[in-house]
């Protein structure tokens, strides 16, 4: 009995003993099995893409930039891999004051609006290594045209039979079909048409009194008929709210720096994202600047001792204002159907167009009580400066000459 359990056991032991040794005799084939099914690391990327990044504030990081998803930037990133003793050439269309970085390091600042063509490689500071380095494009103003952007070794390998039908640049980033915000614009567009439609129909003698070309400049009874008529109506404070809704459109489609403002931000931080938020956000601050503006004109009234002034002022700011703001509608149009092909065109118009409205008011008004009162008086002259001429030359820094 015991001879034949000590036997089981040391056949137990020979049987595991074999195994093992099966095992590390296996062990060599199986590596190269093994080894096939493990994660194969990113490829280097070796040219532009039309792949962007931004940086997402929230997590501290680089994210995929989606141009029909994410609100448009002023930087745009981008991994290369550069070899110093190897050309890169990238060119592309930039405005004045357009930067490019490599590794958060400036290398070009555009002068003047114009198209560039740059060596990347030769850019980089002296004793960079060859690998992945960070391209950055930023403008302090607006947002790069980031279709512009072209591999000009990659565009020289087209085939001349594409060039010859002109086909677009290797890697540029196409144009997108339609601006990201697009359809909200064109759906607050169409909400300003039909409330400008429903307020002619319901008051249409107080709507033909305001939005009267030949009697903007007339002496007309018509003209003393509006300047004696209550301010505080229904008509007067629904066309302010559309007014102030058409501005606010103006704004954040192509003065997006406004939310920059240190002050505004602090008081109402919206992200960019959310143009809905933006445009109601801008449109409430519209409408209490124009409807507070008359507590404003009675405060200064009191204080120069010309209350009997105060009405007519505000009633000619108003009408003023009304009668130019039909041309806010206009620019967005032109601003839906051009931005894309023309920005800096667009962007002189609208400046154009904002200026003439703030101008022609301040104009208009000082029109009106000189009538009244001659402002060859210094009191008077000093009145009109302090509620006028200084607010319109705050707002034609902050809206205008920032852009």
């Amino acid at each position: 009995m015991m001879g034949e359990l000590v036997l089981s056991k040391v056949g137990h032991v020979g049987w595991r003993l074999w195994l093992h040794v099966l095992l590390l005799a296996l062990l060599p084939l199986a590596a190269p099995l093994a080894a096939e099914y493990r994660p194969l690391p990113p490829a280097p990327r070796s040219g532009l893409s039309s792949d962007w990044l931004i940086h997402d504030e929230v997590r501290n990081r680089l994210i995929l930039y989606l141009p029909d998803y994410h609100a448009p930037a002023h930087a745009y990133y981008q991994w290369l891999t550069l070899r110093p003793a190897h050309p890169f050439e990238v060119s592309f269309a930039a405005r004045a004051g357009q930067c490019l970085f490599l590794d958060n390091r400036l290398v070009f600042t555009a002068a003047a609006t114009s198209s560039y063509t740059v060596d990347l490689a030769k850019l980089l500071p002296t004793g960079s290594v060859p690998g992945p380095h960070l391209l950055c494009v930023w403008h302090p103003q607006a947002s790069p045209n980031l279709s512009s952007f072209t591999d000009v070794q990659r565009a020289r390998q087209l085939p001349s039979s594409k060039a010859s039908v002109g086909s677009s640049p290797a890697l540029a980033q196409p144009l997108a079909r339609s601006h990201p915000g697009e359809n909200v614009f064109l759906l607050f567009l169409l909400l300003i048409g039909l409330l400008y439609g429903t307020i002619r129909a319901a008051y249409q003698s107080g709507f033909s009194r305001i939005y009267q070309f030949e009697g903007l400049w007339s002496k007309s009874s018509s003209e003393q008929d509006f300047l004696v008529k209550p301010t505080v109506t229904w008509l007067n404070i629904l066309l302010v709210l559309v007014f102030s809704l058409s501005f606010a459109l103006l704004l954040v489609a192509i003065h997006t720096n406004v939310q920059h403002i240190v002050i505004l931000r602090r008081l109402f931080d919206v992200p960019e994202s959310a143009l809905v938020s933006r445009i109601l956000l801008y449109t409430g601050i519209i409408s209490g600047f124009l409807l507070g503006k008359y507590l404003f004109l009675e405060l200064m009234g009191y204080i120069f001792d010309v209350g009997e002034l105060v009405m007519v002022q505000y009633r000619e700011f108003v009408r003023t204002i009304l009668f130019l703001g039909l041309c806010l509608p206009l620019v967005m149009l032109l601003y839906l159907g051009l931005n894309q092909t023309l920005p800096e065109a667009v962007l002189w118009v609208s400046n154009g167009v904002v200026s003439l409205l703030l101008v022609g008011t301040v104009v208009r008004v000082a029109r009106t009580i000189h009538r009244r009162a001659s402002l060859l008086n210094l009191h008077l002259f000093s009145y009109l400066c302090a509620t006028e001429v200084i607010p319109l030359v705050i707002l034609l820094k902050l809206i205008v000459f920032t852009y």
